[in-house]
């Protein structure tokens, strides 16, 4: 019986509906003994051909279109829109869902998918995160749930040992870098105003003293998000000046300082969306903190740099910061939805984040996950990234990034060669920022690639133009999908 169940594990690809039956029959025997049954034979079912299509849909991943066959307005007729009124069995809802929602599906897991900062959710963490939906585990409590807030406490410590962070920080595993950003300005707006004798959890933010918020021109949207959702303002943020690579100058962050007569919130950058670059933390910091000021880092997935001694002076001084946001599905390759939201100081993350209701169980020695996060009820999105740091080791982390890097500066290197192709960054990292003739050149070249589906970077813009914004970050790119994509990107050029 529980040679079968390893065997159906071990070889879900190679599972055939006999096995399936086999397996069924041989379960119900052994729940004759037993009359509470946990699963019947259509739940069972539709779990393992679920489990049969995952494995082929990865393993046949890079010999598909990246791109989906159909758009959000080509689904109307696909899925019925009408409440149903009487079930379905459950194999047959599996099998629907693999039939139809299969053209629509893109190609973010495949190596060949340059689009946006994407993650290619490794396998082994895949694999860990069947178990995690499986499990169901609410992991509010480490009482109530004690494997799953040991595993995360353990990803959070191997996380900050890897990104070479003070390990006494407050860590919060959260949604991504929106929520970690958020997250983090929230614990920086309420420390900065306690320091001035405000008390937000009492008082609110009608009357309370001004906390400046600066930020350079070249930020991303995630942060622009948490100074909207901490109340901060928008509109009241001082946006700072950058380079050609979008760091942050020095000269306008000491003249942004100068008139704040309370200390300031200065967010800075580690990872350029389009450019890859990162602010001078090493100069900046020490002037903020001068000020009295509280630094936080947008690193959603520049900061993983900070692993790897070869890349680590490119944002030297990082770690000197008060917050950081870091994606776990972007360069750790993690299932989507995961990163982290880490505060030098955890009693200033626990204390913004943790409303304890009386139905919760006490306090103890042990790290409690929904003290650190705004969600209470959540999923333990931290295992599969516990399976991947233990599947690649450190060593393998810092590998994959490096070569992705190289990677990148490789492409880069290429289509300088050709003509009328320009690359707009400084390589630094493993984004590369690609720009035609003209803006209808570059948009035309894009649209081609896209539409030809063998590779897929996206569209950005940058220094006022249009470009084909590349980014080499997932877990299985390699040399021979680095020249697909010079092919295809030399190949528009030349065509349009």
């Amino acid at each position: 019986m529980l040679g079968l169940k390893r065997n159906i594990l071990q070889s879900p690809g190679a599972l055939s509906q006999q096995t399936i039956n086999s397996a069924l029959a041989l379960w119900n025997n052994e729940l004759k003994k037993d009359k509470k049954v946990s699963l019947n034979d259509d739940d069972r079912s539709a779990m393992l051909i679920a489990a049969r299509e995952a494995v082929a849909y990865r393993a046949d991943v890079t010999a598909t279109s990246v791109k989906p066959e159909m758009r959000p307005a080509d689904f109307a007729s696909e899925f019925d829109t009408l409440l149903p009124q009487k079930g379905a069995s459950a194999s047959s809802v599996i099998d629907d869902l693999i039939a139809i929602a299969g053209k629509g599906l893109h190609g973010h897991t495949s190596p060949r998918f340059f689009g946006y900062v994407c993650g290619g959710s490794m396998p082994v963490g895949a694999a860990a995160d069947f178990l995690v939906t499986s499990w169901g585990q609410n992991v509010a409590s480490s009482w109530e749930s004690p494997a799953a807030a040991v595993i995360e406490q353990t990803v959070c410590q191997w996380c900050l040992e890897l990104l070479g962070l003070p390990s006494e920080s407050g860590v919060g595993i959260v949604s991504g870098a929106t929520v970690a950003n958020t997250q983090a300005i929230i614990a920086a707006r309420d420390t900065l105003l306690q320091r001035q004798g405000w008390d937000v959890f009492e008082n609110g933010l009608l009357g309370a003293p001004d906390v400046p918020v600066l930020i350079g021109d070249a930020a991303h949207s995630a942060p622009l998000a948490g100074v909207r959702y901490a109340g901060l303002g928008l509109g009241r943020a001082t946006r700072l000046a950058t380079d050609d690579q979008g760091r942050i100058l020095i000269d306008a962050l000491r003249a942004a300082l100068e008139p704040c007569k309370n200390p300031p919130l200065v967010i800075l950058q580690a990872g350029q969306i389009n450019t890859g670059a990162f602010d001078p933390f090493q100069e900046a910091i020490p002037i903020i903190h001068d000020a009295g000021g509280w630094v936080h880092v947008d690193g959603a997935f520049g900061l993983w740099a900070h692993a790897v001694p070869s890349l680590r002076d490119r944002l030297a001084g990082v770690d000197g910061a008060d917050s950081w946001a870091v994606d776990l599905h972007k360069w750790l390759n993690a299932p989507y939805d995961a990163g982290l939201c880490i505060v030098r100081e955890r009693a200033a993350l626990v204390s913004s984040m943790s409303v304890r209701g009386a139905y919760l169980p006490d306090l103890g020695e042990t790290w409690e996950p929904s003290d650190s996060t705004l969600e209470l009820s959540r999923r333990a999105r931290g295992v599969p990234s516990y399976a991947i740091i233990k599947h690649l080791g450190a060593d393998g982390i810092r590998k994959m990034i490096a070569h992705h890097c190289a990677l990148a500066t490789y492409l880069a290197d290429r289509l300088r060669g050709e003509p009328g192709i320009e690359i707009m960054n400084d390589v630094m990292l493993n984004q590369v920022a690609i720009a035609c003739e003209t803006d209808e050149k570059t948009t035309r070249v894009l649209e081609r690639i896209q539409e030809r589906a063998r590779v897929y970077p996206s569209h950005g813009v940058w220094q006022g133009r249009q470009i084909i914004r590349v980014s080499v970050i997932n877990h299985a790119t390699d040399h021979e999908d680095i020249d697909l994509l010079f092919d295809e990107i030399r190949d528009a050029n030349l065509a349009v």
